[in-house]
C-alpha cells in the first residue's frame, strides 16, 4: 500500500470521523456510543497498522473479527430495543448519515484505480452503494422536513439499501484473498486489510447497517 496516494487515505479517515460525528449526534451526543466507537475504532487502527489482518491464512480468517463483534454488538442493541440509549437515536440523523456512502464509493473506484480493489467493489462493477448516498438528502428532505412519503415509501427505501449494502459486502467478502475467494483474482480486494481501510468493514458498514436496521424497526 506504499504507493497509495496519502490523499486517499486521509479522505476516508475524515469520511469515517464524519461517520463517527453523525453517528453521536443521532444519538443525542451519547458519551457511552463515542466512548465504544472510539475504542473499537482504536483497536482496529492499531490491528492494521501491524498487519493483524494480512494473515490470510487461518480459519476463521482474521477479516472476520471486523464483522463480527460490530454485529454482535448491533444485535444486542436492537434485541434490547428501548431497555437501551437506542431509544434517543434520531432517524432523521441516521437517514443523512447514508449520504456518507458517496465518498466511501469515490474512494473504493480510487483505490480501485490503484489496483487494490477490484472493479466488481466500485460503482462501475457491481456495487450500486452510490445510489443510496444520492437518494437520501431526499429521503431526509421529503419524509422528515416537508412529509410527502409515506411510511412504507421510507421503509421500502430503507429495505433496498439494506440490501444493496448487503451486497456490496458480499462483493468484498468473496474478492478478498481469503480461504473461500470466490472472483477479482487478478485484483483482489487487499485495501481493506490495511489501516485506515479496515475502518470500513469495521467501523462505518456496520454504522451503516445499523442505521437501516433501526429505522426499519421503528417503522414497523
Amino acid at each position: 500500500m506504499a504507493t497509495l496516494p496519502n490523499y486517499i487515505s486521509a479522505a476516508f479517515i475524515i469520511t469515517a470521523l464524519l461517520t463517527l460525528w453523525v453517528l453521536c449526534k443521532a444519538a443525542n451526543y451519547s458519551k457511552t456510543v463515542l466512548a465504544i466507537a472510539l475504542l473499537w475504532m482504536a483497536l482496529q487502527a492499531a490491528l492494521g497498522l501491524q498487519g493483524f489482518y494480512k494473515d490470510t491464512a487461518g480459519m476463521p480468517p482474521r477479516f472476520m473479527w471486523l464483522l463480527f463483534p460490530p454485529v454482535l454488538l448491533i444485535t444486542g442493541v436492537l434485541i434490547r430495543g428501548d431497555k437501551t440509549t437506542t431509544a434517543k437515536y434520531d432517524v432523521k440523523v441516521l437517514t443523512l448519515l447514508h449520504i456518507m456512502r458517496i465518498p466511501v464509493e469515490l474512494i473504493l473506484f480510487g483505490l480501485y484505480l490503484h489496483k487494490v480493489v477490484p472493479r466488481v467493489m466500485t460503482f462501475e462493477g457491481r456495487n450500486f452503494d452510490m445510489l443510496c448516498g444520492l437518494t437520501a438528502p431526499f429521503i431526509y428532505y421529503f419524509g422528515y422536513i416537508k412529509p410527502v412519503l409515506n411510511r412504507k415509501i421510507i421503509l421500502a427505501w430503507n429495505v433496498i439499501c439494506l440490501l444493496l449494502l448487503i451486497n456490496i459486502v458480499v462483493l468484498a467478502v468473496i474478492s478478498a484473498p481469503l480461504s473461500f475467494q470466490r472472483i477479482a483474482f487478478d485484483q483482489p480486494n487487499v485495501a481493506l486489510l490495511y489501516f485506515p481501510f479496515v475502518w470500513l468493514p469495521g467501523f462505518i458498514v456496520p454504522v451503516v447497517l445499523f442505521a437501516h436496521l433501526y429505522t426499519i424497526r421503528k417503522l414497523l
